[in-house]
């Protein structure tokens, strides 16, 4: 069942019909202003922090409300309806709506009773308000007189946990009142007499406000009670249903901010005007709104800059193939999920209620990976950060705090980092996910430079970017279990399997083997010779051992208990098969060919479903060790063989670096989502961005997923497509072209902006082949190797490439 299609040219989703089977959601603003946006208004918003700078209201777990709400009331009638279909809900045989998802906006048109209506939700590009913009046109044969109403419900503390549940203190602390054209809500407000910004009791005056723009207001409200009147719901508010809010304030109950309008329309004519919500104080509120009173000219300028900042880092990077499902998600959607996990992290979501007080190592650092080919300069701020989360004793801290400060914080080591963000112990991946990320940045950059570029540890002291990496080898070096293999610490990558502290992880060994690998490039453009010889051998005897201990006929084991105990045997009666393990021995060059073609086919034969490969087979359920947390949740859900969608990335790129381009793109198109637009029904989640994961063949519910957004695979998949499937492997000294793509491809193109060039490459695939090459030219000069030399690039490099 289709909801909806994808609009590639204007880059946007549109939702033809609102009874979607879960809100479908869109971000706007950034971590200074951050909201949520459902298709029918739903959602939140909050200024830096969506644990302690919550505004707007909104209830989880209940069907998308509150939200951002425009009604409109015909006065001759006294009809109402809603500028989304939610909350009033009209029917929808009469109700005609259509909600456009773009880049940082959303905008609904709806057409009721001879009104045509368009909402256009977003936030200024740089600033930290909120814009509705409401154009309203009269498309009857009379003239109408309408009252129009938006509504913010207000938080009554800004921290989100004492608004809901602190009910004897958060509804004693507001009042709102009403200024010209807007209703400030104060949090605090009895404190506005103390000397300025003193605080008392580490509280200070709050001020958010709802205003209006481009018409008078005619009456206004700040109780939410009074707006929406006892036993009313958001479907019929009093205030709305009387055509008059009653001008009513707050003073201990709960706030709200609701302004209204009247616009009387001639048949064919039509009237813009714009609510702006945000957390400021009143004097700069009514700057912010004098800033629109030209509405219409304001808003399309606002929205033409978010687009064409938006858009133009998508440009970097943009193909043409044969499919329209991969074509719309590199292009647009996986690239603009990629920048929602790199700017959002796992802050606020839907699922994610914005409790999270910093950034988790492994998380952060893989998401930036995404947006590297995109964004360089945005990737480099972020790992220069997450180097400056690196101990001094090479792993990572494993949350960093929002308030990180570089060269002075405690760490695992310490009580108080425990006691404070509640880890405690390292993990065994953390600082490993440096590699694959510092590597792919240089790569893509070639700033070599950056190698010796002088960041702070965590804790103390600072080393070149070239020692950060050695210290995370060091790392893992000094931290080995019984059998020699990374000890598992507190946990790898999959937090439901605690291997124990001196238990060892298989995946985390392919990732050790693979940095010893990576560290060995840093090392040659360094020219150091004694550390090269030392990593040589090291990763010799590290391979042999890998090999001898995690090599189990047809698959690698998953690794070994702290008690001994084999995890991921090929006779286990649970959990015999792991996904993760197999992927990983290819991605990190130590599988044999003969090694990945059997651990990849057991992938297919046992652990692929049409939805994607679940995490593992059989689920745990009679036969779980002590530390398969797993166990708790229902078979086939989450990491108890659920499809976790972050693994789909990397068994994408394994089975193109493999060159089996056919295997890549099935897998692919089992989890993209645009794949599963004519499958909302069971998919349920929005058909434009991933979710952490689906539910696997052991569920009843197979094929359903969860957790938008804020998740790692949209980095994973990205990679996997763009370094996989698509074949841009880029070094320190230029560009490899190795395209894994489906035999049926007869020919596709690309276009990359790269160290400063434009890219302009074409594929032709007379034979129908997977991988490989026959011919390579570059700007027409026939080559040797399918290898870009970076002193071949142009301005315009024109690439032809015939597999």
């Amino acid at each position: 069942m289709k909801y909806g299609f994808f609009d590639d040219g204007a880059r946007e989703y549109v939702i033809t019909r609102p009874d979607t089977p879960a809100p479908w959601a869109n971000y706007l603003g950034s971590p200074e202003y951050g909201a949520l946006i459902s298709n029918n208004a739903g959602g939140y918003s909050f200024a830096k922090s969506g644990a302690n700078g919550r505004l707007l209201r909104y209830v989880f777990n209940n069907f998308d409300q509150p939200g951002r709400y425009m009604y409109i009331r015909d006065n001759e009638s006294k009809d109402f309806w809603s500028a989304s279909w939610q909350p009033v809900g009209k029917s929808l045989d009469e109700y005609r709506s259509e909600c456009r998802h773009g880049t940082a906006y959303t905008r609904m048109l709806a057409d009721y009773a001879g009104i045509h209506s368009e909402a256009l939700y977003y936030v200024p590009l740089n600033k930290s308000y909120e814009v509705w913009n409401l154009t309203v046109r009269n498309d009857s044969g009379k003239a109408r007189k309408l009252t129009v109403t938006g509504y913010a419900e207000f938080t009554n503390n800004s921290n989100y946990e004492q608004d809901q549940v602190n009910l004897q203190y958060s509804l004693f602390i507001g009042r709102t009142y009403f200024d010209k054209n807007r209703v400030v809500q104060q949090v605090h407000g009895n404190l506005a007499d103390i000397e300025k910004d003193k605080p008392v009791d580490n509280k200070i005056v709050t001020e958010r406000f709802l205003g209006l723009a481009g018409n008078p207001v005619s009456s206004y409200c700040g109780d939410k009670e009074e707006f929406l009147g006892r036993y009313h719901t958001y479907a019929n508010p009093a205030g709305v249903e009387r055509g008059d809010l009653g001008n009513g304030l707050s003073y201990n109950e709960n706030s709200c901010g609701a302004v209204s309008t009247v616009i009387e329309l001639q048949p064919g004519e039509e009237k813009s005007i714009a609510f702006i919500v945000g957390m400021k104080y009143s004097d700069e509120a009514e700057k912010i709104i004098a800033g629109y009173d030209d509405v219409r000219k304001t808003c399309e300028a606002e929205l033409s800059e978010l687009k064409e900042w938006w858009h133009g880092k998508f440009e970097n990077f943009q193909v043409k193939t044969p499919s329209a499902e991969f074509n719309t998600m590199i292009n647009t959607w996986n690239a603009y999920n990629c920048f929602m996990t790199f700017i959002w992290s796992r802050a606020a979501s839907f699922i994610y209620c914005g409790l999270r007080n910093g950034y988790g190592y492994r998380d952060t650092v893989q998401d930036i990976q995404g947006v590297i080919h995109l964004a360089p300069e945005m990737a480099v701020e972020k790992i220069r950060f997450m180097l400056s989360a690196q101990v001094d004793n090479g792993g990572g801290l494993p949350l960093v705090k929002f308030t990180h400060n570089a060269g002075h914080e405690d760490t695992p080591d310490d009580a108080s980092y425990v006691k404070e963000t509640g880890h405690p112990a390292y993990r065994a991946d953390d600082a490993l996910w440096l590699f694959p990320t510092v590597f792919k940045y240089v790569s893509e950059t070639g700033n070599l430079a950056f190698i010796d570029e002088v960041i702070p540890f965590a804790n103390k002291d600072s080393g070149t970017v070239y020692e950060h990496l050695k210290r995370a080898i060091n790392f893992s070096m000094e931290r080995l279990g019984p059998h020699g293999l990374p000890a598992g610490l507190y946990a790898d990558w999959n937090d439901c399997l605690r291997l124990g502290k001196n238990g060892e992880s298989s995946f985390v060994a392919f990732q050790y083997y693979y940095a010893m690998t990576v560290i060995k490039h840093f090392a040659e453009y360094k020219k150091d010779s004694e550390y090269i010889a030392f990593i040589d051998r090291k990763q010799a005897e590290f391979g042999k051992l890998l090999n001898d201990l995690c090599w189990n006929e047809d698959r690698f084991i998953r690794g070994f208990t702290e008690a001994g105990e084999t995890i991921g045997k090929r006779d286990d009666p649970e959990a015999n098969m792991w996904l993760n393990p197999q992927s990983w021995s290819v991605i990190s060059g130590f599988a044999s060919k003969e090694q990945a073609e059997k651990a990849l086919g057991s992938v297919r034969k046992q652990l692929n479903t049409e939805y994607g490969a679940v995490l593992m087979d059989p689920p745990y359920h009679a036969h779980a060790f002590e530390g398969a947390l797993a166990v708790i949740y229902n078979a086939g859900v989450k990491e108890n063989s659920g499809i976790f969608s972050q693994s789909q990335g990397w068994i994408i790129l394994a089975e193109a670096l493999s060159g089996h381009g056919n295997a890549a793109f099935t897998y692919f198109l089992e989890n993209a989502p645009s794949a599963q637009n004519d499958k909302a029904e069971v998919r349920v989640l929005e058909p434009y961005c991933y979710g952490q994961f689906t539910e696997g063949k052991a569920s009843p519910h197979f094929g359903r997923s969860h957790v938008h957004w804020l998740t790692g695979t949209a980095s994973t998949v990205m990679v996997g497509c763009v370094e996989g499937i698509l074949g841009m492997r880029p070094d320190f000294g230029g560009l490899r072209i190795a395209p894994s793509v489906p035999s049926d491809w007869k020919e596709f193109s690309m276009e990359k902006t790269f160290r400063g060039k434009k890219l302009k490459i074409s594929v032709e695939n007379p034979n129908g082949k997977e991988s490989g090459f026959t011919e390579f030219y570059v700007n027409g000069e026939k080559l040797s190797d399918n290898y870009v030399p970076e002193s071949k690039l142009t301005a315009t490099t024109e690439i032809r490439l015939i597999m």
